[in-house]
């Protein structure tokens, strides 16, 4: 897979056929990375979790995960991937664009059902656990797709789409919430934003009053406000997406360790390769010959 697909807080590569947006990817945490950081895309994506136990957090809210356990991630919504305590997980990532199921001639299976599912009108659990109601018959829609993926006959689309249909026929016949989910919309568009900055400008000298001018806020309300909402302060934040960044130049990259550090935003590589180690436990040459080896 490609790892840096997941460094992007909007991602924009389009995921598997731009005919047939539908891929699934495998992964392993922290074998393949410690953490995808947050980010939002306007394709749904299943997290199914195989195996072991890891961490999510939907639009700021915290979830452990374990072996079994699948989360349906709609559109638009912030979410992050990562380890949890010392723990190991292996997953897949099920994306795919829900125009895959629209009808360009409207019906009222997109009137009735997706439409208000993505606008917010109608809401689903965001988890589903081994055991509980409905499981069996979701976890069976999605293994059938990952069964029929491995070999991809002729046809495999509308076996993937009738699996699609079948597991949103569970879902709105057997799963719809009584109440709508409760969402902070204006706080949510407001880290977006805060978030967006973030990506086209990490590798660059980022300041407080740069960030909260593009959002409006004043420099000690941004402070608060991004405190609050991520639990951590934006330069501590910042920091630890640089370090993420580097890591995964680090593999996938033959650039030089002080190109790197450059490339992410930082200008002194002893300050660099101390605040690396501290964050990974190892230098980055270090790093970089460990994570070869395991390649």
């Amino acid at each position: 897979m490609n790892i840096l697909e997941y460094e992007n807080y909007q991602e924009k590569i389009p995921h598997g056929n731009p005919l047939f947006p539908y891929i699934t990817y495998p992964c392993s945490i922290p074998l393949d990375f410690s953490r995808v950081p947050l980010h939002w895309h306007d394709e749904m994506e299943i997290i199914y979790i195989k195996k072991g136990t890891g961490a999510i957090t939907v639009d700021f809210k915290s979830y452990v995960v374990t072996g079994g356990t699948i989360a349906l991630i709609l559109p638009g919504r912030l979410h992050s991937i990562e380890q949890y305590m010392q723990e190991s997980m292996e997953y897949e990532n099920i994306i795919f664009h829900p125009g895959i199921l629209i009808s360009k001639k409207t019906d009222t299976s997109n009137t009735e059902f997706l439409a208000p599912l993505l606008s917010g009108v109608l809401s689903v659990p965001l988890l589903y656990q081994p055991g509980s109601p409905c499981y069996a018959e979701i976890a069976a829609c999605i293994d059938a797709n990952d069964e029929i993926s491995r070999t991809n006959p002729p046809g495999y689309q509308f076996f993937i789409k009738s699996q699609l249909f079948m597991l949103f026929y569970i879902l709105f016949s057997k799963c719809l919430l009584k109440e709508p989910a409760k969402r902070d919309h204006k706080s949510l568009e407001k880290m977006k934003l805060i978030l967006k900055y973030l990506e086209n400008h990490y590798m660059e000298r980022i300041t407080i009053a740069d960030v909260s001018a593009e959002v409006g806020l004043s420099q000690s309300h941004f402070m608060k406000y991004f405190k609050n909402t991520m639990g951590t302060s934006f330069i501590e934040y910042l920091n630890e997406y640089r370090l993420t960044m580097a890591s995964r130049l680090l593999i996938s990259s033959e650039s030089s360790i002080l190109a790197i550090a450059e490339e992410v935003g930082y200008e002194n590589l002893s300050y660099f390769n101390r605040t690396f180690k501290k964050r990974f436990g190892m230098t980055p040459r270090d790093y970089r010959k460990q994570s070869t080896k395991q390649l």
